[in-house]
């Protein structure tokens, strides 16, 4: 029941605010912290959460806030963590998989609100993607991004992908680390059933981008997913044997 009632609220707020952003776009109303189009994507998700008994619980709420955009980064177990993460990360857009962007109504939709689609199969296409996401950080928006790629079955930390943090040095804004918890135990990956339950948000220490060039994308790449890595194991429990560096983009 608590599927079908998430799912039915999911289609409802699709169809109620999709068109709203689309006649926004339409008559060029200017994006912002307090637009229109940010207002729609926090209502989408904090209704869905509601539907689905999701809380969500912040830690160190006031680095999501900075004078400049900021490029958020996040692990990745369940389609809640998106839906956590909309629901409180003020004016922010995400990184998505670029087969989400057909779906009918949402994906367009999903592109007026500011989502960037990312073609994972195609490297140059994706780094035009990063630099288009960039051009937004430096607006003052706070773009999300999940470089583990795809949903893990666990919690533990897997390798990162390079591309995200061209894009954070590309915008010259702070990197937020983020750990993301709770959100497997309300829907898993591989599974539809939907239990509520309680996601943690924790922001840790922003990381300067400041001197780091495209040659340096590995150590700001390994700061980032050593400071997570550290975070799950001491806060959480969650030890990995992985190390922080994947093929691709």
């Amino acid at each position: 029941m608590r599927s079908l009632l998430a799912l039915l609220t999911a289609m409802v707020m699709t169809l109620v605010l999709g068109p709203v952003v689309m006649v926004a776009r339409l008559l060029r109303v200017p994006h912002g912290p307090h637009s229109i189009y940010a207002r729609c994507v926090r209502h989408w998700a904090r209704a869905i959460s509601r539907a689905a008994g999701m809380r969500v619980r912040v830690l160190n709420g006031e680095r999501m806030y900075h004078d400049r955009g900021a490029v958020f980064i996040a692990n990745h177990v369940s389609w809640f963590d998106i839906f956590a993460l909309a629901s409180e990360v003020p004016w922010c857009s995400f990184i998505a998989k670029a087969e989400l962007r057909r779906i009918p109504l949402f994906g367009f939709a999903a592109e007026c609100v500011g989502i960037v689609f990312l073609d994972r199969d195609n490297r140059k296409a994706a780094f035009e993607s990063y630099k288009v996401a960039a051009a937004e950080v430096q607006r003052g928006r706070a773009v999300i991004v999940c470089p583990e790629g795809t949903r893990g079955h666990d919690y533990h930390l897997r390798p990162f992908k390079k591309g995200p943090f061209v894009l954070a040095i590309a915008s010259q804004c702070p990197v937020v680390p983020t750990i993301v918890y709770g959100a497997r135990e309300i829907m898993p990956k591989g599974s539809f059933r939907i239990r509520p339950g309680t996601v943690e948000l924790h922001f840790l220490e922003p990381i300067a981008t400041t001197g780091y060039d495209y040659e340096h994308r590995t150590e700001l790449m390994s700061a980032v997913w050593t400071a997570m890595a550290d975070a799950l194991r001491s806060d959480y429990g969650v030890y990995t044997s992985e190390h922080a560096v994947a093929e691709g983009a």
